[in-house]
């Protein structure tokens, strides 16, 4: 077993919507360069089996996003989180375990009606069998109830429009988890008691390099180093990274960010 279950990848910062529901991005819009994805690919190749192509950004927008799918494809299982409005970008060859599609992110402002949109999204499930689609609604969206509409008549099913988690088929998904509150420095919740499967299960590395505990950190308040810069075995034998073990351990948290952090309490 390699350290980590997953490591999360910021390909990009940038993004083709402004939800509501997502943290704002306050950093320099980047996209990834082949060379610098390359030198992740190699320091992350012994801790872990599993890539996830999401912190912030929308992925699919990244010009190269085949070029690094094939990279990737050669020593890791490869997940991506999407908005959904480029899917169709995805090459029909690809070796992609997962693919998290938001449909709660649709907007009648993009100029793409709700049928288009769907249509572009289930015809690209359609080619990709050997993949598995969550298909994602965790936010209140006036054309949540049209989406299971569409699934509904689509697939022959009569699915209930307050659905919690329902197989549609034996790699499609549909996901109703609950909009949560994005930690940050100065939302209104605050705990020093609790548990995270950051440093655990999983780090993030933003676009820029930058190495975080989790793919929550957006803004990257809980620096830890630099992918490019550092070696990573040393960042996660610091002092700053033992200590946060230690303490989520003892179900603490030192870092005043995982303090306005509720994630974990909203899954239980």
């Amino acid at each position: 077993m390699k350290k980590f279950k997953k490591v999360y990848i910021e390909i990009t910062n940038n993004c083709n919507l402004n939800c509501d529901f997502c943290i704002h991005n306050k950093r320099d819009k980047k996209f990834i360069s082949i060379e610098e994805f390359k030198t992740i690919l190699n320091k992350i190749n012994i801790y872990t089996d599993y890539l996830y192509f999401h912190i912030l950004g929308e992925p699919l927008l990244h010009p190269y996003i085949n070029k690094l799918i094939d990279l990737a494809s050669n020593n890791f299982n490869i997940n991506i989180t999407t908005n959904g409005y480029f899917i169709n970008r995805i090459k029909n060859n690809k070796n992609i375990r997962q693919i998290n599609i938001s449909l709660h992110s649709y907007t009648d402002t993009y100029n793409t009606s709700l049928n288009d949109y769907l249509e572009n999204i289930f015809n690209t499930i359609d080619n990709l069998p050997n993949t598995y689609f969550s298909l994602r609604l965790w936010v209140k969206n006036k054309y949540n109830n049209d989406i299971i509409d569409y699934i509904n008549k689509r697939y022959n099913l009569n699915i209930n429009y307050d659905i919690k988690n329902y197989k549609i088929s034996n790699n499609i998904f549909i996901n109703n988890f609950h909009e949560f509150i994005w930690p940050d420095l100065n939302n209104n919740y605050y705990n020093e008691n609790g548990k995270c499967y950051g440093l655990k299960d999983h780090i993030g590395i933003l676009v820029d390099g930058t190495i975080i505990p989790c793919c929550l950190d957006s803004e990257g308040i809980i620096n830890l180093g630099n992918i490019y810069n550092d070696n990573l075995d040393d960042v996660l034998n610091s002092n700053r990274v033992i200590n946060m073990i230690k303490n989520f351990e003892n179900n603490k948290k030192c870092e005043e960010l995982c303090k306005h952090c509720n994630f974990l309490n909203d899954m239980e």
